[in-house]
């Protein structure tokens, strides 16, 4: 069973069918999805976050293969404003949304340390990496900032169009070294 995370300032619930409703409302905004995979469906339907939950994050966790968090402050736990999500895929291990008026605050380096403590920590995974699109500065600080190098460079495809899709990676030694040096 997965477990809720705590943050100094988020409370990381794992999603259930509940949550539909609050990512219809903050996930279908341009500058939320304009770099997340082509699959996204764009328009977003009315009913995609139903959907997606449903058919694809549900049944993944279900599996054990992805753990998914909605996000939200503690100061008001009742407002889902994001997602952030682990996978257990070649390349891709972590990805995250959050509502637009709640970017540019820090929470997304938060929610996602959370999660790749997780990752290394209770998952036991020897290595993380991250597939992000190259033009998307504020997901590439942090990485940078969480000590994740690029590894690569290759062709993706995003909601926007085709852009570089930059390969970014940690590996469990360099996070327990990370983890050790801030204590």
């Amino acid at each position: 069973m997965q477990p809720v995370l705590l943050t100094d300032r988020l409370i990381l619930r794992p999603l259930t069918l509940d949550d539909a409703e609050g990512i219809q409302q903050q996930f279908p905004h341009w500058q939320v999805v304009r770099y997340l995979n082509a699959l996204v469906p764009w328009p977003y339907p009315a009913n995609g976050a139903h959907a997606y939950l449903e058919q694809i994050a549900l049944p993944a966790m279900a599996r054990g293969e992805e753990w998914h968090w909605s996000i939200r402050l503690k100061s008001a736990p009742e407002q889902l404003i994001g997602n952030v999500s682990l996978m257990d895929e070649q390349d891709n291990n972590r990805g995250f949304w959050l509502g637009p008026q709640w970017q540019g605050q820090g929470l997304m380096s938060e929610a996602s340390a959370a999660v790749t403590d997780y990752w290394f920590g209770v998952l036991k995974r020897p290595v993380m990496r991250v597939p992000k699109a190259a033009p998307n500065r504020g997901s590439r600080r942090i990485s940078e900032r969480t000590g994740m190098r690029l590894i690569r460079t290759e062709k993706g495809e995003f909601v926007e169009g085709s852009f570089p899709k930059d390969i970014w990676e940690m590996t469990r030694d360099e996070w327990l070294k990370s983890k050790s040096l801030s204590q």
